[in-house]
């Protein structure tokens, strides 16, 4: 930017040559703003698009089970009503696992292999409900 409000775009000619153009901010803000956009369109789009919609939407839902595992775990966590700092560790090494056992499942839904989604997802169920179970428990 030249500091008149201005961006300078340069490129190369077929022929090698050195063309210029000088473009208003509005424009460059106006595609950043585009670009800004572009990932809230790839949620339940995506998953219609997906060539295996079935994993995908499965592997969806649980990423909203670990997102709301975390949420329980926080709010216990600020409100400091976890039960001792070692079931803290316990149950951030659930939604630790439970993260990485999504990217996981995220993999085997983009290969269409049905029988790991399922089982991925069986796992993480397991780990965000010890998570918000355990996040419920009280001090003494």
């Amino acid at each position: 930017m030249n500091g008149k409000g201005t961006v300078m775009v340069v490129w190369h000619d077929r022929d090698g040559s050195v063309q210029m153009k000088h473009t208003t901010l509005v424009l460059a803000i106006s595609f950043s703003a585009l670009l800004g956009i572009v990932p809230v369109l790839g949620g339940p789009i995506a998953s219609a698009r997906h060539p295996y919609p079935e994993q995908a939407k499965a592997v969806h839902e649980t990423e909203h089970d670990v997102d709301h595992a975390w949420e329980v775990y926080h709010r216990a966590a600020l409100g400091g009503t976890v039960a001792s700092p070692a079931l803290q560790a316990e149950i951030e090494q659930h939604l630790h696992e439970a993260r990485t056992l999504v990217t996981q499942a995220q993999e085997a839904a983009e290969r269409g292999n049905k029988r790991q989604v399922e089982r991925l997802v069986r796992e993480i169920k397991i780990h965000t409900s010890q998570a918000i179970e355990e996040s419920k428990e009280q001090k003494k």
